[in-house]
């Protein structure tokens, strides 16, 4: 039995702050954010379909930090810094790849199994640690960072004690949608890679999330989303309120560029699922679309105080991929909300300097809800000033 379509009470008639500019430009604001938002806590970091073979490794930059996730051959997947412990070089510099056997560092040759204990070193035999014993493969392996596989993705956490995933992460998306199983239904972890298009946005990570979480500008930019969920000329996001998915207008038949057919409904999907659009934000760096015949998954690489890589997964069901149906309908759907969204953001970041932002902007009611995004990043830096 599924969660009933819950509709929010209208947001009251009232403008509040936003951010000031500095937020989006101070290097040392996205220091701390690298520091109290990205490696404390989980951040997703690669499709675990991405690491099928034993040997396969991901280098992925979470904060400040390089990390690699690699398959090992007793087909777990695990999660490394991705630094030598002899004398700090980096260990992989390819952004993914396959090793045979091991790690192994470049620089001196310290080489590491795939599940990050040392296995080899120049004349290690005659090595000892400060105490004259046999060195400790383990205390001199690599150095271990948290993993958990969730929806077909590895999610890490660089934190010493990480947080509860099952309430940070699965409660997240728990609580947008006001179901614990709607998301199970789409059964994504099953779902296979349709399409993957990478961004590279001059944008601070901050805008893209406040930009996904509105609709206010749908309107505006988006003249093809509208046509396929007209509720969001209104400018009410689905985000807005708490279990509500966008419908489909009556003509539409499928969620593609011209609102034509696409594919069959997921199975799992529920009877008040169909025709619908949920989207979904997951603190600190995933977007989630879902709709009936495929999921759309964001996952954002924050580089700099001005620079996002987005890396956008098409998923469908294994069926519709194997048969080589074409994707491009239903892909060029959203590839043009995105090219439109990124364009906004872009238009914005020069802009977040000047004298006319340094106090910030407004939140018109139909964006209130980002309000309480920016007051969650605040009580992460440990601040409480905007």
């Amino acid at each position: 039995m599924s969660a009933p379509d819950v509709q929010a009470p209208a947001p009251a008639p009232a403008l509040i702050p936003t951010l000031g500019g500095r937020y989006y430009t101070d290097p040392d604001i996205f220091v701390s954010e690298q520091e109290n938002v990205f490696e404390a806590m989980w951040f997703c970091a690669a499709r675990t379909a991405d690491l099928a073979d034993a040997g396969a490794f991901k280098k992925v930059t979470v904060g400040r930090e390089s990390v690699l996730v690699v398959r090992g051959r007793d087909g777990a997947l695990r999660a490394f810094l991705n630094i030598c412990r002899h004398r700090g070089a980096m260990l992989c510099t390819e952004d993914e790849g396959q090793v045979r056997r091991n790690l192994q560092c470049p620089y001196h040759a310290w080489t590491y199994g795939l599940d990050g204990k040392l296995v080899a070193a120049p004349n290690m035999a005659a090595l000892r640690d400060e105490t004259g014993a046999d060195i400790d493969r383990v205390r001199y392996g690599l150095v271990p960072v948290a993993l958990r596989e969730w929806l077909g993705y590895a999610w890490v956490c660089l934190a010493d004690e990480p947080p509860s995933f099952e309430d940070e992460v699965i409660g997240s998306v728990t609580e947008r949608l006001g179901d614990p199983a709607a998301i199970d239904r789409y059964e994504i972890g099953t779902l296979e890679l349709g399409r993957r298009i990478t961004y590279d946005v001059a944008a601070n990570w901050k805008l893209i999330i406040e930009n996904f979480m509105e609709c206010y500008h749908c309107a505006t930019i988006h003249p093809e989303l509208t046509e396929v969920l007209p509720e969001f000329a209104d400018g009410l996001a689905a985000q807005y309120f708490v279990g509500h998915g966008a419908a489909f207008g009556d003509e539409v038949e499928g969620f593609t560029i011209d609102g034509s057919g696409g594919f069959e409904a997921l199975s799992g999907i529920s009877d008040d699922q169909d025709r619908k659009y949920y989207a979904i934000t997951v603190r600190p760096q995933v977007f989630v679309n879902l709709v009936p015949d495929h999921v759309i998954f964001h996952r954002m690489y924050p580089m700099s105080a001005d620079r996002t890589i987005v890396e956008c997964d098409w998923l469908y069901a294994p069926d519709v991929t194997a048969s080589g149906r074409d994707v491009s309908r239903s892909v060029e759907l959203f590839h043009r909300v995105n090219q439109q969204d990124f364009d906004a953001c872009e238009r914005t970041q020069p802009t977040m300097s000047s004298k006319a932002y340094r106090d910030g902007g407004v939140l018109v009611p139909a964006e209130h809800h980002i309000g309480e995004f920016h007051d969650w990043l605040l009580t992460r830096l440990g601040g409480d000033a905007k």
